[in-house]
């Protein structure tokens, strides 16, 4: 007999019909209404940038098509109310219930906990369910119940548990519930602007969106490039890395299906006695691992992406330089690895990992720019722009996490060129204009003898810059705004302006929104009316237990510290966030004040394509008492690119 229950899905960044626990739970009780929502609005400072409003159009586009192929229609509404659309699809169709699949960042979290409420206030049953990760966030504690703050300890714990397999295949047919709603053509959301598909079609040659081509993607890789993964990832020219990350963030392709099909490849060469191969698949699923601890940091410490999960760069005197941050951007910097890479995300809105760690540490350490103003910048220019992994690796790069790298870390650009690009291809490349210099001056054309410049036609201050700062003038910067943190930091304390410094977490904030400490208070909700709105596979909320602060051992004295010089990191690699150990515990102070990003070079339309002097920066006062960081910020370190 024919179930006639009537259920809205509700598609969000879960673009698939493969393994989707949401739309196969409504397919199973009876008539779906499989809705996409697009609320402007509701974006604010984390609306995406062109590039990753390309992929998303895209894969509306095919996913349309997958539901078309099963006897449904995909819903697309523009709105200024998510509610307000999901309640018009309710009455139109006479369902009782609204599915959708859980996110984890902030912004979600609360919007997500505020539709719930008022839906099952009028009634309405609704489910969400885990589709984007391997383990929920909140069933990772130590055996104290306390969340996790380093990555380390937090994998270890997640590889002792079971993973739940794969059981969503993709239904057979799906029984469309009838209703006529606002909706619209996909041309009519507004995803792609006229004056961006000119760029836009240069994307679709090197890039297929959609989750049947997640699948290719992901078969090429285990089957060709996984067992040499070990050794190719560090190589930041062709396509080293699995090229999964845009489709894992719009939802593309399961990451349990990765996960399992790593493993599976993993065990097999563990029988074969192929060492390094078994490495290459431990490495990935580490990196994989990642990804996941990028959500449950957000989970667990949701003013993540307004301060430093350390909180120690509350004194750090932080250098809001204009002209260094455009200069950063457009890749003038003089630093021919740091420029060719931003060179790259400017003309494709994509850079390797390993890229995205060096250009970054670059405009930390030896430009003493803003992380929130880097990481902004990713989030608006990025093809995979993800605002959990973005802050993981943004923090992780200023010294914000506890096994991140050390603030006074500095790795030299021109040490780093040798070692990833020792050839010189990558640069030249990007960097046309060095396309004639030797290998041996390609990383440093500064030390060139002129014969040598001006053979290879570089005239540097004309065509190519010369280094916006030298190394020895960037180190004694970085030691001088170390030394005035600390001290800001004791005079704080002895006054008692801060409280104790020694914090991992404190969610008391001034920036906080009223929203987040609505859904931080609402741990569980106890519903009105008769609908069924508790099950295992609710999403929970951040709870005051798990948001407590908890002290960390300070590595060392200031007075220790204050003796110890600063050294350039040469004979180490760059570490990734996967690379990350424990050993590197950083102290903690309380942060109370951001910065605000500049922000005449992000608008709706993004930057990427546009003539490199076009780009140019609002004045700005750099008063920190005043300035607040509007919420916005992006994206980096991903082993998964």
């Amino acid at each position: 007999m024919e179930n006639s229950n009537k259920t809205i899905v509700w598609f969000r960044r879960d673009l698939r019909i493969e393994d989707n626990p949401a739309l196969s739970a409504a397919a199973q009780e009876g008539l779906v209404f499989p809705v996409f929502i697009w609320c402007p609005r509701e974006e604010g400072q984390f609306y995406p940038g062109r590039v990753s409003r390309w992929w998303l159009k895209q894969s509306l586009t095919h996913l349309e098509q997958s539901l078309k192929s099963l006897g449904a229609q995909l819903i697309l509404m523009k709105t200024s109310s998510t509610l307000t659309a999901l309640l018009e699809c309710v009455e139109a169709t006479g369902a009782t219930k609204v599915v959708y699949n859980h996110l984890y960042d902030p912004v979600s979290l609360v919007r997500d906990h505020d539709i719930k409420e008022k839906l099952v206030e009028k009634g309405i049953c609704v489910q969400s369910y885990n589709a984007d990760l391997l383990y929920e966030p909140w069933e990772i504690y130590d055996e104290k119940g306390i969340a996790f703050t380093s990555f380390d300890a937090y994998w270890n714990k997640c590889l002792n548990m079971q993973v739940e397999p794969v059981s969503h295949g993709i239904p057979r047919r799906l029984l469309l519930a009838l209703g006529t709603v606002g909706s619209c053509l996909i041309d009519e959301l507004g995803l792609e602007h006229e004056t961006e598909k000119s760029s836009n079609a240069l994307l679709g040659r090197a890039w297929l969106p959609g989750w049947s081509s997640a699948d290719k993607v992901l078969t090429e890789f285990l089957e060709h490039h996984l067992i040499h993964y070990g050794e190719n990832r560090a190589k930041v020219g062709g396509s080293s890395t699995s090229l999964l990350s845009p489709y894992l963030h719009f939802g593309e392709i399961s990451v349990r299906k990765i996960f399992q099909n790593t493993q599976m490849k993993q065990i097999m060469w563990a029988r074969e006695g192929e060492t390094n191969a078994q490495e290459s698949a431990t490495l990935f699923l580490k990196s994989i691992g990642l990804r996941e601890y990028s959500r449950y940091l957000c989970f667990n410490f949701p003013f993540t992406h307004e301060r430093a999960l350390l909180s120690h760069l509350t004194f750090f005197p932080w250098r809001a330089d204009q002209g260094h941050f455009k200069a950063w951007r457009q890749g003038r910097t003089g630093y021919p690895l740091v420029d060719a890479g931003m060179r790259e995300l400017w003309a494709t809105g994509w850079i390797h990992n390993r890229i995205r760690v060096i250009v970054s540490s670059f405009a930390v350490k030896f430009l003493l720019l803003p992380w929130k103003w880097g990481m902004k910048y990713f989030w608006d220019t990025l093809l995979d722009a993800d605002l959990e992994s973005d802050i993981l690796g943004w923090q992780y790069i200023s010294g914000s996490l506890p096994d991140g790298h050390e603030l006074e870390r500095m790795d030299c650009p021109e040490v780093q060129g040798l070692r990833f690009d020792p050839q010189g291809d990558y640069v030249r490349q990007w960097l046309p204009e060095l396309a004639r210099m030797p290998t041996e001056w390609i990383h440093h054309p500064w030390d060139a003898p002129p014969h040598v410049l001006k053979a290879a036609g570089v005239e540097l201050g004309s065509n190519y810059p010369k280094p916006i700062v030298d190394l020895d003038t960037a180190r004694t910067n970085l030691t001088e705004a170390i030394f005035k943190m600390w001290e800001s930091e004791a005079t704080a304390r002895a006054t008692n302006r801060s409280g104790t410094s020694e914090v991992v977490g404190d969610n008391s904030d001034t920036h906080q929104s009223e929203n987040m400490y609505k859904v931080i208070a609402n741990e569980k909700t106890t519903p009105p009316g008769p609908a069924p709105t508790v099950s295992s596979n609710d999403q929970k909320v951040p709870s005051v237990h798990n948001l407590e602060c908890h002290a960390v051992p300070r590595k060392r004295t200031m007075e220790a510290a204050m003796d110890r010089r600063l050294t350039y990191r040469v004979e180490e690699d760059v570490c990734s966030t996967a690379e990350s150990s424990s050993a590197s515990k950083k102290q903690a102070t309380m942060s109370r004040n951001s910065f605000s990003v500049p922000h005449s070079y992000c608008s709706e339309s993004s930057s990427i394509g546009r003539p490199l002097e076009e780009l140019e920066l609002e004045s700005l006062e750099p008063n920190q008492e005043e300035l607040e960081l509007e919420l916005g910020k992006t994206c980096l370190d991903k082993d998964l690119s």
